[in-house]
């Protein structure tokens, strides 16, 4: 929504006759009928600006709660101890021992970042930071699911640049260190790209916060930076919408950042945490104030009454509505007890935050606003903030789908020269190197990081004294999920619960943001219920719960919807951090072993991808008993200290494991797929190929450890077969390639910087 939308809301409110501008704001008919309903008359304009926001997609959920609540039936123990806070709570809060708790969540930024990619991405690494510090926690680290089109496209060059140095240069200016996520090019996000972003913060049990207004007479205080005309809209229009072809045309609802305002913020906010002087607390992001008063006034058990002139200004202009609407950053609003409200306001001023008490929790039930004496909003806030419409939309699978499932990448080519093909894979969009988009984050400061990109997961430590930490990882193969979104759900879930146990973590929590076309589209709905029920049953057998995320819809450009993409983070907690294994043959005369089983499963896979532009067939068996032995393998190996390296093995099979290996550690390999070809029945190419799930590389310094690791293995029932040991500047695949170091070099690091300089 641009400004000039909201001149046609003051009408004044005291004539009936005048038609209210309900459509332009986004609001369907029988939404607007609705709201009268409620209210038992016309709305104002203020609250028709209000309903509009908090009734939007993006802020509602009112196309996917019907598929989302099938989460609450989750188990909300881990092993570790019970969920602090799960959905509905700004971000969820697990236990992981020792009088520790950390808080995570993955939330979207999507529709903003193509419209102004620089502030777009900025904004979603300082919204999602709010969330975490809303929890009562200190932010620790952040991740960065990024997906573009293709990767040679005019727009690609415009767009990804600026996602990157927006997320570098508020990430690195808040001195949060970027542990990972992923880069993902292909054509269905071309005009619609995927901009996720992730953030962990860490907390005492003691000093866990809610976002609740209650308590009588508690005082309600907005403190941050001051509400502009930036943003007015922003995502909760901008995401509830589908783009047309044509380009960025929404500049105006994009919100602007100011990352050094927020990193006051986050030390005001611990310090106001510390001297116990906050009874609720939440962030200002989507829908502005009006997420902000009707949520807490939902929550809490009570009404609120606001005085809206109080709200401190950047642009003295601004009307009620706006002010409702805009979206500003680098803003809390929290519930203070009268008593401490003088400390509260010491802290603010001592960082320099500016602070206004703009009312009071009152014993009613009803939000009030008030502008310059004039009652604009007399609303129950529940209406508001949690009532709000709940849609059935029609399901059906799509007709497109048996034809494409059928399409299997059995009938393409084996390649003649497998060396030539592992070349072109490491230099082809979606395997290749990297570090021209991580090397402008930055992955070490505040000194806790063990492992960042390129490895599995980003590791970083929570207890300097112990060494606990966490171990993060973000995955989602949206192929997949064209081909079966139900098992596509379920394969981003194991590659990510993977990848953290490869590290040596016990998997715990899962945190999603699911990306999906339009809801009004009878198959993308289909889409979405198959990925929430293969999310649902996978969370049940692995035992872990989900504690929140996102639901990004809207994301189609015309007829075109990007593949069924919901991007999974999974949580591991691991007792000392010094004990994580990396990624990377780091040391010759290491023996290298396969873990797992290989099957015939390329369907969907990078090779057929990449080097062949082919998508169709079925995605790899999902074998969730698998992926737990190997986890509980990956935890008992890493605590005996018996592992070398370890790499899960995913986009691009054992070929591009093997390849990464020795080009992350720099020591080459010689290896022999026999063990693999008899046991599994196999030929070389499927062994080097196939992306069969539950498997990882890993290497052992002696055959005593060799001895111990075979050992863990049978306990867990998880296949080893041994393929050789690293040495020398060579990766050598006995009678199938022979490739040297720096060529691989070569053709996996010049990707990036041929496009992007």
């Amino acid at each position: 929504m641009t400004v000039s939308n909201l001149d046609t809301v003051a009408v004044a409110q005291g004539s009936p006759d005048t038609e209210q501008p309900w459509a332009e704001l986004g609001l369907k008919p029988d939404e607007y009928e609705r709201i009268r309903e409620i209210l038992d008359r016309r709305p104002t304009s203020a609250e028709l600006a209000m309903y509009s926001v908090m009734w939007s997609e993006h802020c509602s959920y009112k196309s996917s709660k019907v598929h989302l609540k099938r989460f609450g039936d989750l188990p909300s123990e881990t092993p570790l101890g019970k969920t602090l806070a799960g959905i509905g709570e700004n971000a969820g809060v697990i236990d992981i021992g020792q009088g520790w708790a950390v808080t995570f969540k993955v939330e979207s930024h999507n529709h903003p970042s193509y419209v102004e990619p620089y502030q777009g991405a900025a904004t979603g690494i300082g919204g999602i930071v709010r969330d975490i510090m809303a929890m009562g926690a200190r932010p620790i680290a952040v991740m960065d699911p990024l997906r573009f089109g293709a990767i040679d496209h005019p727009d690609t060059a415009r767009v990804l640049p600026g996602v990157v140095k927006g997320i570098g240069g508020y990430g690195n200016s808040l001195g949060l260190p970027n542990i990972g996520g992923e880069i993902v090019f292909d054509e269905c996000y071309q005009g619609n790209p995927l901009v996720n972003a992730l953030c962990v913060g860490s907390l005492r049990h003691e000093d866990l916060h809610l976002a609740n207004a209650s308590g009588t007479g508690n005082k309600i205080v907005l403190f941050g930076a001051k509400t502009g005309g930036d943003g007015i809209g922003g995502v909760s229009v901008l995401a509830s919408e589908t783009f047309e072809e044509g380009g960025p045309a929404k500049r105006p609802a994009v919100q602007v950042g100011d990352p050094f305002a927020e990193k006051v913020l986050i030390e005001c906010c611990l310090d106001l945490y510390a001297a116990r002087v906050v009874e609720g607390i939440q962030d200002l992001g989507g829908a502005g104030l009006s997420c902000a008063t009707s949520e807490l006034a939902s929550a809490g058990d009570g009404g609120m009454q606001i005085e809206l002139d109080k709200v401190p200004l950047r642009d003295s202009t601004l009307r009620a509505e706006e002010i409702l609407m805009s979206e500003s950053q680098e803003r809390m609003m929290a519930v203070v007890a009268p008593d401490k409200l003088d400390a509260f306001l010491e802290i603010t001023g001592r960082w320099d935050v500016e602070a206004a008490v703009l009312g009071e929790v009152t014993d009613g039930d009803r939000l009030v606003i008030t502008w310059h004496g004039e009652t604009i909003v007399d609303v129950p806030p529940r209406s508001v903030a949690h009532d709000g419409p709940v849609y059935e939309r029609p399901i059906a699978r799509p007709e497109w789908l048996d034809a494409v499932q059928a399409d299997s990448s059995s009938s393409l080519p084996r390649p003649a020269d497998p060396g030539a093909d592992l070349l072109a894979l490491l230099a082809s969009s979606n395997i290749c190197d990297k570090t021209w988009v991580t090397d402008q984050y930055d992955r070490y400061v505040l000194g806790n990081t063990k492992r960042a990109m390129p490895h599995d997961s980003g590791v970083v430590r929570v207890d300097e004294e112990s060494g606990l930490g966490v171990a993060v990882s973000t995955d989602c193969n949206g192929r997949f999920g064209r081909l079966d979104p139900y098992a596509g759900a379920q394969l981003a879930l194991a590659e990510s619960y993977r990848n953290v146990a490869t590290s040596g973590a016990l998997p715990l929590a899962v945190t999603d943001c699911l990306n999906f076309g339009s809801p009004e589209d009878p198959g993308v709905m289909w889409q979405f219920q198959q990925a929430i029920g293969g999310l649902f049953d996978a969370c049940l057998e692995l035992g872990i719960p989900v504690t929140g995320g996102n639901v990004s819809f809207y994301n189609q450009t015309g007829e075109t919807a990007v593949h069924p993409t919901p991007v999974v983070g999974v949580l591991g907690v691991i007792d000392d951090v010094a004990t994580s294994v990396a990624s990377g043959f780091r040391a010759k005369g290491e023996i290298v072993l396969l873990l797992g089983e290989t099957r015939d499963e390329l369907d969907g896979g990078e090779w057929a991808h990449a080097l062949h532009g082919h998508l169709g067939g079925q995605p790899p068996v999902v074998d969730l008993a698998a992926e737990k032995a190997l986890a509980s393998f990956f935890v008992d190996a890493v605590r005996r200290g018996v592992l070398a390296s370890s790499h899960d093995l995913s986009d691009g099979g054992l070929a591009v494991a093997l390849a990464e290996s020795v080009l992350t550690g720099g020591t080459g390999a010689s290896v022999d797929l026999s063990p693999v070809l008899d046991r599994d029945g196999i030929d070389a190419f499927t062994a080097l190929y196939s992306e069969s799930t539950a498997r990882a590389l890993v290497t052992v310094r002696s055959e005593s450890d060799l001895v111990t690791v075979v050992g863990i293995a049978e306990a867990h029932g998880v296949p080893v077969a041994r393929l050789g040991t690293t040495d020398a500047d060579r990766l050598k695949v006995k009678d199938v390639l022979d490739l040297g170091l720096e060529e691989m070099g070569a053709a996996h690091t010049g990707t990036m910087a041929r496009y992007f300089g």
